[in-house]
């Protein structure tokens, strides 16, 4: 998200909150010594953790639904073996997946004989033993690691719903073009029951602007997910935001361009989208290249009249721009856009960023801290705000990062300030002292389901907390230079 001019707002905030610094960082504060709940990977004694405990004023509240993870990897009993000529020698490809020496497993079951797939019998085990082994792979190395297992699978027992669905979850995790219409509705067949062919399907319908499609089908995976009421509760939400968007964007025209669908309201404005769209594509090719990534599917940009931006969006006041992460599209008003390029350029970048991080963290998206999402869109777009430089001189009170890991959106505007300063501020802190390539193993971890606190500790070798006193310590710092 990206916040207007604040310069008003900072200067008159500035005075006051620069007489706590001296108190922030010498004395710490009480809201910085709770104890940090202990968690398997941290290597420091449950004693010596700590856990900043947010200030009831800035709470955060999350403004988009989280969904329940719905994926369940299903293991297949590999105890019948058949009695076949090639008895012992898939039993002990099964003994070595049980004992977890997958690479041995592995290299067995590439070196079946290919007559052992003329017996159906035969053929169908071998096709449990390369499930049972992507799953087992899957625990260790991810999705990247157990895929090229499913896919064997499902080609060897393509009817086997089981070994199918956990080819879906792969695909699904790993964006593959293979997860296409034609696999999804074969699969709905296969499991009538299961809602996340459905899911994935009204995905890969809206990606292509097919919003009305993408709703039914959402509708039949709430139908399906009775027995889990928070992935219901979730599916009726997302239903309702895709009937939603679907009503608004039938009246806009829309424009294609090579990675950015852009659409607008009004007729067709050429300077418009050609400026929005040049902007864009020098953003991706530069985001890009410095991480080796580029998003896997177009991105959907919204213009819209100022007069209607903020209802149409639901953002909040003091908001410039937009991206929705459960429809993955860009929102951003856009009167007078052509006469202040500087300021289009920077909102589109930002904004871009912020697409550009959700399909490189793909399914663990909101994972994601948000501080450490602003942080990066401030950064990586080359977002240099001056009236944010002039707040650090003075070096405010500091809220506690974990209080600004949730969703920004009930913030005020004096908070949402301070938010972004400390967003920017800490990001930039952490990408001087650590490196850049250190943030994305950092992404990388959190990418894995890995807790914030946990990535830092196993990445960084110091717990969060160590890491706010650092940053904390480095602004006063800066600050006691700069006088």
């Amino acid at each position: 998200m990206y916040r207007r001019n604040i310069s008003n707002i900072l200067y008159p905030i500035a005075g006051v909150l620069g007489l706590f610094i001296l108190y922030e960082a010498v004395v710490k504060p009480a809201y910085i010594q709770t104890p940090l709940p202990s968690t398997p990977t941290d290597q420091e004694s449950a004693a010596e953790r700590k856990e900043p405990a947010p200030d009831q004023a800035y709470e955060p509240r999350p403004d988009q639904p989280t969904a329940p993870d719905q994926k369940q990897l299903r293991l297949i009993d590999a105890a019948g073996v058949p009695d076949t000529t090639h008895h012992a020698a898939l039993e002990a490809v099964r003994d070595e997946i049980e004992k977890g020496n997958l690479k041995i497993a592995e290299t067995q079951l590439i070196g079946l004989p290919a007559s052992l797939q003329a017996d159906a019998r035969s053929r169908s085990y071998v096709a449990i033993l390369w499930n049972n082994l992507g799953i087992e792979q899957e625990k260790l190395e991810g999705t990247k690691g157990s895929l090229k297992s499913f896919k064997k699978a499902a080609s060897l027992d393509p009817k086997n719903p089981r070994i199918q669905m956990n080819l879906a979850h792969a695909y699904w995790e790993q964006r593959d073009a293979a997860m296409n219409r034609d696999f999804l509705e074969r699969l709905i067949l296969m499991a009538p029951q299961e809602p996340f062919p459905h899911v994935a399907l009204a995905d890969w319908l809206q990606e292509r602007g097919r919003l009305a499609e993408a709703a039914r089908h959402l509708d039949q995976a709430a139908e399906r997910a009775a027995s889990d009421p928070s992935l219901q509760s979730y599916l009726r939400t997302v239903t309702s935001k895709v009937r939603g968007t679907d009503r608004m964007e039938s009246r806009l025209t829309s424009h294609d361009g090579a990675h950015f669908t852009v659409k607008f309201d009004g007729e067709a404005d050429h300077d418009t989208w050609t400026v929005v769209l040049d902007i864009l594509e020098d953003a991706y090719r530069e985001i890009g290249q410095k991480f080796g990534h580029f998003p896997s599917r177009p991105v959907v940009v919204v213009l819209h009249p100022n007069a209607t931006f903020q209802t149409n969006t639901g953002s909040p006041a003091w908001a410039d721009g937009l991206f929705d992460p459960v429809l993955g599209r860009i929102h951003l008003p856009t009167q007078g856009a052509l006469t202040d390029r500087s300021w289009l350029r920077r909102v589109l970048r930002h904004e871009f960023v912020h697409a550009f991080l959700h399909d490189l963290q793909g399914i663990n998206h909101n994972s994601l801290p948000t501080w450490l999402n602003e942080g990066l869109a401030m950064k990586l777009s080359s977002d240099h705000w001056p009236d944010v430089e002039q707040l650090r001189r003075h070096d405010p009170s500091v809220i506690p990062l974990t209080a600004l890991e949730g969703s920004w959106a009930d913030l005020s505007g004096e908070a949402a300030s301070m938010a972004y300063l400390e967003a920017e501020s800490a990001t930039r802190f952490l990408i001087n002292r650590y490196g850049m390539h250190e943030v994305q193993q950092l992404l990388a971890r959190l990418k894995k389901k890995q807790s914030l606190a946990a990535a830092i500790q196993a990445q960084l070798s110091l717990s969060y907390d160590q890491f706010q006193s650092r940053w904390m310590a480095q602004l006063h710092e800066a600050r006691t230079k700069g006088s």
